[in-house]
């Protein structure tokens, strides 16, 4: 019986620690890229990842499942990109409880009890968007945006830095009207559709995420607005690139999700093994003109490089 106990505890010191990664949604280029971060921080610091999500990033309740599976589990950490800002906290608050150390990244909690926070300093790439979609319509004009979905901190985030910039630091730009898309490109591409039928005069448009950019990219292309309405993006994926190739696209504002994916793992990694992560590491968002989508493959474009 003590051989017993002795090999089975032996067994359990021996295991891979087990970090489970929850993002948003899987549906997504941007998740992708985020797993494959969160994947090569895995073999990095030889630890077990589960990866596992919702479909849809507004699936809130299976989330909050998925999450509490989790816990169940007695996973050594957890990394999550909370689809609510609410919704979350409890179940994230609770793993915190139990002892387990949970890294938040990509999207925020109305909550500090966490580990650390990995993402995008939102707002501020809120006011690049803005500024870039300002400079291409001349410091003039009308313009719209496609947000994302209510309760999404990052993507309100964004949206707050973009209307904050414009109404600030841009006195001729008018924002003519703002609509969801939720988190689904048919629905993105309805709310463009029905802001250029009440704006037929647009200017410009500001899309806060990649499902919202790729379904305002497609009411572009539908009206034969390429080269007259002035279109920044947020996020990638090849669609979008070829887009921007294309002329459909002005612009688009990009973050780094494999080096997200790679922080939020490592952050959990160091807590294991003794050490105190930053609370708060953030991510630079840049500007990917037309000029540059020629330097690097399609989805790499706005991943950058893991190292």
């Amino acid at each position: 019986m003590v051989i017993i106990a002795l090999a089975a505890s032996g067994c359990t010191q021996n295991r891979k620690k087990r970090i489970a990664v929850i993002p948003k949604g899987t549906s997504h280029e941007f998740w992708l890229a985020v797993r494959e971060g969160a994947m090569k921080a895995g073999r990095d610091f030889n630890v077990e990842i589960l990866w596992n999500g919702p479909p849809l990033e507004t699936e809130y309740s299976r989330q909050i499942q998925i999450l509490d599976s989790m816990i169940s589990q007695r996973v050594d950490g957890i990394a999550i990109a909370a689809a609510e800002r609410k919704a979350l906290v409890g179940p994230v608050e609770r793993a915190t409880r139990e002892g387990i150390p949970v890294t938040v990244f990509d999207s925020g909690l109305d909550t500090t009890n966490y580990l650390s926070y990995v993402g995008t300093d939102n707002v501020a790439a809120g006011r690049l968007g803005a500024q870039t979609l300002a400079a291409l319509v001349n410091n003039k004009g009308t313009v719209g945006m496609i947000m994302h979905a209510p309760g999404s901190q990052s993507t309100m985030d964004r949206e707050k830095g973009f209307v904050d910039a414009i109404q600030k630091e841009f006195p001729n730009v008018r924002i003519a009207a703002m609509q969801f898309g939720m988190s689904d490109r048919a629905k993105a591409r309805a709310a463009a559709e029905n802001i250029l039928t009440a704006h037929p005069d647009l200017d410009g448009l500001f899309a806060s995420s990649e499902p919202s950019s790729i379904g305002a990219a497609l009411a572009v292309k539908a009206r034969n607005l390429s080269g007259k309405l002035k279109l920044v993006a947020f996020d990638t994926s090849d669609a979008l690139i070829e887009d921007l190739r294309g002329g459909i696209i002005d612009a688009i504002v990009v973050q780094d999700p494999q080096g997200m994916g790679y922080e939020a793992v490592h952050t959990v990694v160091d807590k294991l093994n003794g050490k105190q992560p930053p609370k708060r590491i953030d991510m630079q968002a840049k500007v990917l003109r037309r000029g540059d989508v020629g330097q690097a493959p399609s989805r790499t474009a706005q991943a950058g490089t893991v190292k």
